[in-house]
Order: C-alpha cells, then structure tokens, then sequence
C-alpha cells in the first residue's frame, strides 16, 4: 500500500506561526500555570497580527508582547545576519517584525464550563500507534519525512524553509521529494548528495521542483497557524480531529485530547500486541465525559468505553501546565509520548 507523509521545518511560514502562539503561551504560563490562552497568529513580511483571547494573572504591555513575538522569531533563526546573507528581497529578520495585538479574554459561556472541569468545546479527536519502536511508534513515513527534513535544517546547506515528502509502497521507501532553499552561488550537488545519504539507495529524489527556490519563509508565503495538522500529527496515516493544538493551553480540547488519543493508542497497542491501532475520542462542551473507540488497520472496531476525563486530570497527566509548549512545537507533538 502506498502512504505518503509531508514534514515542514520551523523555518516554514506556517510553523513559525504556530511557534510564535506557543512562545508567547509558554511566557504566560511561567508566571501563571493556570492561563487560559488561545491566540492565532498570522504573518506576512515583516507584518504579524495576534488575535484571539487571554485570561491570565501573568499581564503583559503590549510591547512586551511584540518583543516576545520577535524573540520567538530569533529563535527560529531569522535573524539580521540570515538576512544579510539571503537578501532583504528574499527572507525576514525578526528585528524589523510589526505587531498587530486583537486580544480579549475569554468568553464567560465557555469559562463557566471549564470551571466546573468540563471540555471549552465539543470536538472528535484521532490518536494511532504503530508497533515500530526505531520510528517511535510513528508511521515509517511520516518518521523519515520528519528524520530527513531535521537533518536539512540542521545541516545548513540551505535556508531555513524547508519541505519535505516521502512516498512509501509498503516497506520500500519510493520517493523523496524535498524543497529547501539554495542561492545562485550555493552548491546544489552537496545537498543532492546529503539527501541521497539520508534515504535508502535507489530513492527517486526531486529537489526544488520548480528548478529554483530562492525567496522564503513569510516573504514568499502568508503563515497562519494551524495549517500544517497532518504534519504535526500522523501525515496521510490517520484520520484529523479537532483543530490547531499549537494555539491553545491545555484546557483545550485540541491540545489535551489530541494528546490523550496518541496516549491510549499506544498504550492500547502494547496491552495487545497489535501491529496498528487507532484511536477515536469524542467530548462535550462543559462536561468532563469521554466516549473513546479503538479500532485496528482495517478500520475494524475493536472495543468501545466511557470515561470520566476532564482538563483537571489532562493537565496532571500530560503535564499541561508546564511552559513546554515551544518545545512540542520543536520537537514533535508526541515526541514525549512513548
């Protein structure tokens, strides 16, 4: 069968996106653990825009706010120096970063709810695990896209948007297909030979379909948050549910429940020495109750329960509270889930 999964660097538009929400929740949650946050972030040139809602005793200026927006950027590697090296006509740097702040706290219908330990929205959620510990219970796919797209960026053979795609027919890696940016004097063969080295010999690799890939992050595309799901969760292998987990704290559904799926599917398929499970919960506004399914590769149902599960025990189990967000971000939703 033949599944394909896409990996984007935290130099892409949209991660930096999602990066800059989870940075400025994290600011947040160091000073009150019990934040409730939920921002979108979009960015384009140098123009960044938050909006959403915050309710939180951590209070920051609004110029403290655009400071942290430009931290998180630094961060990520936009820097004047990168700049200077790609062109002003070419890339960001984070120093020159405008901030546009559309922030309220949040709707009392829906705290009313979360107070008394109930879900802020009603929502499906898909967790699945593979019984493939060297690709950390991932689908193998989704593992090499991710494996050979992290090398890149770190490798600085190029810029910091990178794309990567790995189609797989079974067990057999098919093809690679990437996009990272090269300028008119980089050395093109370097990275061609550095990606070959990456994946199994015989691999079709195309890089850079277009034939030149010079303009990047914000300047060549818009970043808006939540627009890379099946990146951050499980590529062409599953089912999405819910929305963005990068722009909400943990007693949001889209976070905790996402979450908590990939938890009881992997737990589910080490109780029962499955080769793939996925799992299936679903939830109410205002309530703590939770309906889960279990279900194998042929979508076949393979058990069913209720469970009392709210954002009180979601944020001691998973650790929610903590200003861990940024590094999630970084490093794989579930990259400390095994």
């Amino acid at each position: 069968m033949l599944s394909t999964s896409e990996w984007v660097s935290l130099g892409h538009p949209d991660k930096v996106a999602d990066y800059i929400s989870s940075f400025l929740l994290d600011r947040h949650l160091e000073r009150d653990p019990d934040t409730r946050f939920a921002v979108e972030v979009q960015i384009k040139n140098e123009y960044v825009t938050l909006g959403g809602e915050v309710t939180s005793k951590a209070e920051f200026t609004p110029d403290e706010i655009a400071e942290m927006v430009r931290m998180a950027v630094r961060q990520i590697g936009y820097t004047r120096e990168y700049q200077e090296r790609w062109g002003l006509e070419n890339t960001i740097c984070a120093d020159d970063l405008v901030v546009a702040q559309h922030v309220t706290r949040q709707s009392p219908d829906i705290a009313q709810g979360v107070d008394r330990d109930g879900w802020g929205d009603q929502g499906i959620f898909w967790g699945m695990a593979v019984d493939n510990p060297l690709a950390g219970y991932m689908p193998a796919d989704h593992h090499l896209a991710r494996f050979v797209g992290e090398s890149v960026f770190r490798s600085r053979l190029g810029g910091l948007d990178i794309k990567t795609q790995v189609a797989m027919d079974g067990n057999r890696v098919r093809s690679l297909v990437a996009a990272v940016p090269q300028r008119e004097e980089d050395d093109e063969s370097r990275l061609r030979a550095y990606l070959a080295s990456l994946v199994p010999e015989g691999t079709e690799i195309i890089l850079n379909g277009t034939g030149r890939y010079v303009t990047h992050g914000p300047i060549g595309d818009c970043g808006t948050t939540g627009r890379k799901l099946a990146v951050d969760f499980y590529g062409g292998n599953c089912r999405l549910g819910g929305g963005s987990p990068w722009t909400k704290d943990g007693s949001k559904a889209d976070v905790a429940l996402n979450l908590y799926a990939r938890h009881r599917a992997l737990r589910y398929l080490k109780d029962n020495r499955l080769p793939l499970v996925y799992c299936a919960i679903s939830c109410c506004i205002g309530r703590p109750d939770i309906t889960l399914a279990f279900f194998d590769a042929r979508n076949e149902q393979l058990d069913e329960t209720q469970e009392r599960f709210g954002p009180q025990e979601a944020a001691g189990l998973l650790r929610l509270r903590e200003p861990r967000y940024a590094a999630l971000c970084r490093n794989g939703l579930f990259s400390r889930i095994r």
